[in-house]
């Protein structure tokens, strides 16, 4: 078993006021004065977890975790059906990572990720390349409507009977776009969630480390709210573009990139993973035949050797936090 970091809690926490009506939950732990480095969660709508800030040497990183818009801490929560999805898009959490970027009075920061909070990681680093120290990120994913559809669909082909509950739970052919109306549905919602997820689940099932069995029970607030923004941001195919992720990867020449991945990974496959590396100048990538989308021994140790790796490239001075600056 891999050592981690050890526990850490943070130093200081808030919500940001980010408009819209929304306020985004954010933490930051480690060394104030440390080199900064922000997280970005899966999902979409997983929300941060304590264990995410112990790949990082809290005396050498300033680390800075947050809940994206709608789970979480942040506020208002997916889970209630009367929270509106209209000022829910990536371009929507893109501006969030910049003002929380400001509001911590950051000038560059690493960027981190993986699964969803890789696509995330990737339009936003495409986007603002001059406030990108290093990108690491893993279980690749750019949220291509080809890769939404291979993960609801054509991973089907290795589990037909699960496939064919998943889609009579949708009534209909295109499935994330009934399970994302389903989940907007007050009566229909705990049985959409459960059948979500089981499904995912289930393509995960053959890879090392899966959980035995599939979720029973009625899901809580968090489960909710996953599944209601992953169908929300899937049936948008992100508001990405196709392919522009790795398309627009040149972007990111200059920037030191490590992208980590199993083989194993039948929800996310390789492909994706070596296509970003082929378009994205100076990427290294690094795949796991023995692991697949859940974390491994070999990933852990790939991820902490990069950011340790990277920790030793002078901090960016960081301004004042805006909330405490003086004219």
């Amino acid at each position: 078993m891999i050592e981690l970091h050890p526990p850490i809690e943070p130093y200081d926490h808030g919500l940001l006021d980010v408009g819209d009506g929304h306020h985004v939950y954010w933490e930051t732990c480690g060394n104030p004065d440390g080199k900064p480095a922000v997280v970005l969660h899966g999902g979409p709508g997983q929300g941060c977890t304590p264990g995410m800030r112990r790949m990082f040497d809290p005396a050498r990183y300033r680390v800075v975790l947050l809940d994206q818009r709608g789970c979480g801490r942040s506020r208002p929560h997916a889970a209630d059906p009367a929270t509106s999805l209209r000022h829910n898009t990536t371009g929507h959490l893109v501006a969030d990572l910049e003002r929380l970027r400001e509001h911590l009075g950051i000038d560059r920061w690493l960027v981190t990720g993986g699964s969803w909070g890789t696509t995330l990681a990737l339009v936003y680093a495409e986007r603002f390349p001059h406030r990108v120290t290093e990108i690491v990120v893993s279980a690749i994913s750019t949220t291509r409507r080809s890769e939404v559809d291979w993960l609801y669909r054509g991973a089907g082909r290795f589990f037909p009977e699960a496939w064919q509950r998943f889609r009579d739970g949708a009534g209909e052919d295109d499935v994330v776009g009934a399970y994302a109306r389903l989940m907007a549905d007050p009566d229909r919602r705990n049985s959409a969630a459960v059948a979500w997820m089981n499904w995912e689940e289930t393509v995960l099932s053959l890879e090392p480390g899966a959980p035995a069995g599939l979720h029973s029970g009625p899901p809580d607030d968090a489960l909710l709210a996953f599944v209601r923004l992953t169908t929300h941001y899937y049936a948008h195919a992100g508001w990405l573009e196709e392919g522009a992720v790795i398309r627009d990867a040149g972007r990111l020449a200059g920037i030191p990139g490590v992208l980590i991945h199993g083989r194993l990974d039948l929800s996310c496959p390789v492909t994706t993973a070596w296509e970003l590396a082929e378009a994205w100048p100076g990427a290294e990538l690094l795949v796991d035949d023995r692991s697949g989308h859940h974390a491994s021994d070999v990933k852990r140790a790939w991820k902490l050797a990069a950011l340790d790796r990277f920790a030793r490239q002078p901090a960016p001075t960081s301004r004042p936090p805006a909330a405490r600056r003086r004219r």
